[in-house]
């Protein structure tokens, strides 16, 4: 039996289980049906029903956020030991049932075999990378003073509302709740809507690890009220939030009256400059890998191509014919590197963007066509004779797209690559050091990396700038959203205090 075979036999015994009984929300350590009754989850593989999934309205955020607020008590002040055992067994349950996740992330998003057997995998090194920082979360300052011996410490916020996207959702998930359980805070965990299948497992293998109840809650349901409802709630201390960035700014609105802490983690339209004196092979390889694998759908890719005009024409016709041969297919297909995108309406905008190329006068140099009817299937596309006013090249489009932008100057490149109004990453390929210095210092981005793709180092800080989010996350950032900063200050003697009144 080939391993496609054999992976398609997996997913079928995992998807009778969910035909069966359904996604529940889980509040307080109990399956709880919807108020609002339940929606279908989709496959975009084949269009097929996958399962019914609880539709959660503002009445169960309610329940839900009570849960986190009388279970924070007892897990704020377990001993971080105790804590530190619990959030590992979490990674051994997730490492134990990786195939299970990665099958069901990729019939419910779409996103190739390659892709979500390493992804499964991360949301375990999640866990275990911020239980291995639980003793310390708490550690803070000595500031003495002339009269005062002034110690800082951080304590959990409280209650904190997480919502998740479609892309890549079980990693994305574990590595919001992560820090959050480490930091002692509880969690209403609201997944998109569009792939709800291992949000489920990951709180079935939390509790199995022995998280206490209502420690994590999840709730299913649309953002117009699900997700309205968390944001709104007046025992939710903190939103952390990744998604697109008008629905980030419309939560911000949301959650104004409550005064609530907000960690954005928003859409890019990212540059990869190359110039041409990089080494161009590592270059191709790169700039394909950050815009095609995860099929295109990911705040990071690097979306825009910027080459330097003396190599345009050789790398660009390299270029389409690697893009042109791109394996597109069933997602369980370990030969498959880019499969569907994830729903019809995304599918709808994402093709869109092939006329709105034409009527730009951009060339479509390779793609540009929807495969087959079966699933939300299109062809790897890329855009030349570009330049940075079309919407090609100023809208997220969010897919398996890369629109080619000539430059002649590093002073014209910087141009280019600021001239947007995101700001997540960039990337950037030339093996002239001081121009890297000098390029780096002025590109106008939350993480840069230069003569690489993007590698996640966990202790180091994720985010962006401009439209593309707010706050950083990422080792002890992530603690420094999740906890509070408290200052203590002890007396050393008896300084002279002003005396009113004698």
């Amino acid at each position: 039996m080939s391993k496609f075979d054999e992976n398609l036999a997996k997913l079928d015994t995992l998807l009778t289980r969910f035909r069966q009984s359904g996604i529940l929300n889980r509040i307080a350590g109990e399956d709880a049906a919807g108020s609002g009754g339940s929606f279908q989850t989709i496959s975009p593989v084949d269009k097929s029903v996958i399962c019914s999934v609880a539709h959660g309205t503002a009445a169960d955020i309610d329940a839900a956020a009570k849960a986190a607020k009388q279970a924070f008590p007892a897990w704020r002040d377990m001993p971080a030991t105790e804590r530190r055992k619990i959030l590992i067994r979490v990674a051994e349950g997730i490492e134990a049932r990786a195939e299970e996740i990665a099958l069901c992330e990729c019939w419910d998003t779409g996103q190739a075999w390659r892709f979500m057997s390493k992804a499964a995998l991360r949301g375990a090194e999640n866990f275990r990378y911020f239980a291995d920082q639980v003793t310390s979360a708490r550690d803070g300052k000595n500031l003495p003073s002339p009269t005062l011996m002034n110690v800082t410490t951080r304590v959990p916020i409280g209650p904190v509302g997480v919502i998740t996207p479609w892309n890549t959702p079980f990693m994305l998930s574990t590595w919001k709740i992560a820090p959050a359980l480490a930091a002692g805070c509880t969690v209403v965990h609201k997944p998109a809507e569009a792939s709800p299948l291992t949000a489920r497992l990951l709180i079935e293998i939390a509790e199995e690890a022995g998280l206490p109840p209502g420690v994590l809650n999840m709730v299913n349901g649309y953002g117009e009220d699900a997700g309205k409802a968390l944001t709104e709630h007046r025992d939710i201390k903190a939103i952390a939030f990744v998604g697109e960035s008008r629905t980030g700014s419309l939560i911000t609105k949301q959650g104004a009256d409550t005064l609530k802490r907000m960690h954005l983690e928003l859409g890019g339209k990212n540059p990869v400059i190359v110039f041409d004196d990089a080494d161009l092979e590592r270059a191709l390889d790169a700039v394909i890998f950050m815009i095609y694998s995860i099929n295109g759908e990911r705040c990071t890719s690097s979306s825009r191509l910027l080459v330097q005009e003396s190599i345009k024409e050789d790398f660009e016709a390299r270029l389409i014919e690697r893009v042109n041969n791109i394996r597109v297919g069933h997602p369980l297909d370990p030969e498959t590197e880019v499969g569907p995108l994830i729903s019809e309406e995304h599918y709808a905008k994402v093709t869109s963007y092939f006329d709105i190329a034409k009527d730009d006068k951009a060339t479509i140099a390779a793609g540009g066509e929807p495969i087959g009817s079966e699933g939300y299937f299109v062809k790897p596309t890329l855009f030349t004779d570009a330049n940075n006013h079309m919407r090609i090249a100023r809208e997220e489009i969010f897919g398996p797209v890369l629109t080619s932008i000539p430059f002649r100057t590093e002073e014209e490149a910087l141009q280019i690559a600021n001239d947007t109004d995101y700001g997540l990453t960039g990337y950037v390929w030339t093996n002239d050091l001081t121009r890297a210095l000098r390029f780096t210092d002025k590109l106008e981005a939350g993480m840069i990396w230069v003569n690489s793709e993007n590698v996640r180092h966990l202790p180091t800080p994720f985010g962006g700038v401009k439209s593309s989010g707010i706050g950083r996350d990422g080792g002890d950032w992530s603690f420094e959203f999740y906890m509070e900063q408290k200052h203590i200050g002890f007396a050393t003697g008896q300084h002279k205090i002003s005396r009113l009144g004698v």
